[in-house]
């Protein structure tokens, strides 16, 4: 049992429940003087005169005057290590609970960290290398197929100018405004550092 975290007086007090609770004091025993208990636990009186104080409040012992306390209950003593024991697991599934949290908190700002440099690089990237043709394959069905880049106009509407297009294996280099798209083609183009994202609205929706 862990009683670390609990103030001293309440460490001997559960040391002398479990000591009851261990038949090495039994009901009925005689323990004499505050003055021994602080010579056995290594304490001051005061420290011992508390200790006692939580066990008879809880009436696991009854002080006698002048001369100590009387072993009670046995019961009352399981009751008290049985409620310290549930308060004990709550505070370690709550200590457990922060860990987490504070664990996943580190994660994430390591995640976000990552992340905006991958960002910045990317950005960077597009920046030195502007003419870089981003690659965007159609893979799904779209109304804009079987019409012409012309028909579509889409460098009018999304800025993104076609530089080839891999269509039934053949790479078309320079593509006019009456190249036709399918599915499964896969488009070249430049543009901007947002083309890819209005690219794909265009042809997919939000």
């Amino acid at each position: 049992m862990r009683i670390a975290r609990q103030p001293r007086y309440q460490q001997i007090a559960l040391q002398i429940a479990e000591r009851i609770v261990r038949n090495e004091l039994k009901v009925g025993q005689k323990i004499y003087a505050r003055s021994t208990l602080a010579t056995t636990f290594a304490v001051s009186p005061e420290t011992a005169r508390k200790a006692i104080s939580v066990l008879s409040d809880l009436g696991i012992v009854d002080p006698v005057h002048g001369s100590g306390v009387i072993i009670a209950s046995k019961q009352k003593a399981q009751e008290y290590l049985a409620q310290y024991q549930e308060v004990e697991t709550m505070q370690d599934l709550r200590t457990q609970i922060m860990q987490s949290v504070e664990s996943q908190r580190r994660e994430l700002a390591n995640f976000s960290s990552i992340l905006d440099k991958l960002v910045d690089q990317t950005e960077h990237f597009q920046k030195i290398n502007p003419l870089t043709p981003i690659e965007f394959e159609l893979e799904k069905d779209s109304e804009k197929f079987g019409m012409s880049l012309g028909e579509m106009n889409l460098w009018q509407n999304t800025g993104a100018t076609v530089v080839a297009i891999l269509q039934n294996q053949e790479l078309i280099v320079s593509p006019g405004p009456y190249a036709t798209l399918n599915q499964g083609d896969t488009l070249y183009f430049v543009g901007a550092s947002d083309t890819g994202q209005i690219v794909q609205n265009f042809f997919y929706g939000n």
